[in-house]
């Protein structure tokens, strides 16, 4: 029988969307498919019919059947999820704990958190994105069953950049938590050299929209919204380094994609982002990493690129041979399915 993987349907262009896709179809490939159903619903607090819909699906599983259910839909709802724990075999993958979104009311973050951690509290077995996350949610809920299961990165070939140092590139949904504003900040600041900047990545809440519109001002930044497919590879392509100044990542799939068009990364130290950037095999970061919410530090870091040439090829020469360590699709399914298979065999 295979596993049932719910995700939340929608297909915006996420890191967890494409996460969910491309374990799926790489769990597919490797003689283990995952029959994925999406619920509509406005995770992680659905409306009543949203709950409707899950608890049916649950409802209907045959008793011990595995389901792999992402966190978006399954940790704001333990009401509806715990009650199936003890029948099925739920684990939960972890793509971001709740009360970790910016922007966030505290008390809705702390009812958030709660119902996260009575969820995998119950499940049998939980996935997070990198071995920092992995720890992070076992330490905040109290939870020892918590495996890492970090994407893979699709081969691509080198991108042949624009002129070596230019074109800046960000890949990342406009929300609060991806600090588009810290970036439009920083870019204030840095001086020298010609720079254009690109913001790849889909609209969120229009008044946000608007006001780094208004924040960016007459910087040569440009907002294209979101992009996939040969459009996303051109973007890529025309990178001479990808810049990322989230808040908070579990992991960074950005800094990998980067990586395997070996282009160096700008990005802040936070969460998983150390991780996916990692070191090529003389001990280099391809990268340089500074501290979050510090639009002098980031700056500073831009300016460098930007002006030192020794750097740009160290951290190029880093980027490529990071490039060729870097770990696919198949690893990702191949330790997903490990994860599957330990909760069979308990």
């Amino acid at each position: 029988m295979s596993t049932v993987f719910v995700v939340p349907a929608g297909d915006a262009p996420s890191g967890g969307h494409v996460y969910d896709e491309r374990l799926a179809r790489a769990m597919a490939a490797a003689g283990r498919p995952l029959r994925t159903v999406a619920v509509p619903g406005d995770w992680p607090r659905p409306d009543s019919a949203a709950r409707a819909r899950l608890a049916g699906l649950l409802a209907g599983l045959p008793d011990r059947s595995t389901v792999l259910l992402d966190g978006l839909v399954a940790c704001g709802v333990p009401e509806v999820v715990v009650p199936h724990a003890g029948r099925l075999r739920t684990v939960v993958l972890v793509h971001l704990p709740l009360a970790d979104e910016t922007g966030l009311d505290p008390g809705l973050a702390r009812d958030l958190d709660e119902r996260e951690g009575r969820v995998l509290r119950a499940a049998a077995e939980a996935v997070a994105t990198s071995a920092w996350a992995a720890a992070d949610v076992a330490a905040r809920h109290g939870v020892d069953r918590v495996h890492a299961v970090p994407p893979g990165v699709d081969p691509a070939p080198p991108s042949p950049g624009t002129d070596g140092s230019s074109r800046l590139l960000c890949v990342a949904s406009l929300t609060p938590r991806k600090g588009h504003d810290v970036l439009l900040d920083a870019l204030a600041l840095v001086r020298g050299p010609a720079w254009s900047c690109e913001c790849v990545g889909p609209f969120g809440d229009p008044g946000l929209v608007a006001a780094l519109r208004s924040r960016a001002g007459s910087l040569p930044v440009r907002f294209a919204g979101a992009r996939a497919g040969l459009a996303l590879q051109a973007s890529y392509a025309a990178a001479d380094l990808v810049v990322l100044p989230s808040r908070g990542e579990t992991y960074g799939m950005v800094v990998t994609e980067a990586l395997a068009r070996a282009v160096p990364v700008v990005a802040t130290a936070v969460g998983g982002v150390p991780e996916a950037l990692g070191r090529d095999p003389f001990g280099r970061r391809p990268g340089l990493l500074v501290a979050p919410e510090d639009p002098a530090a980031l700056g500073d870091a831009l300016r460098r690129w930007l002006t030192d040439a020794t750097l740009r090829e160290r951290l190029r020469d880093s980027a490529r041979l990071r490039r060729l360590d870097l770990t696919g699709w198949k690893e990702a399914a191949r330790a997903m399915a490990a994860v599957l298979d330990r909760e069979v065999s308990r």
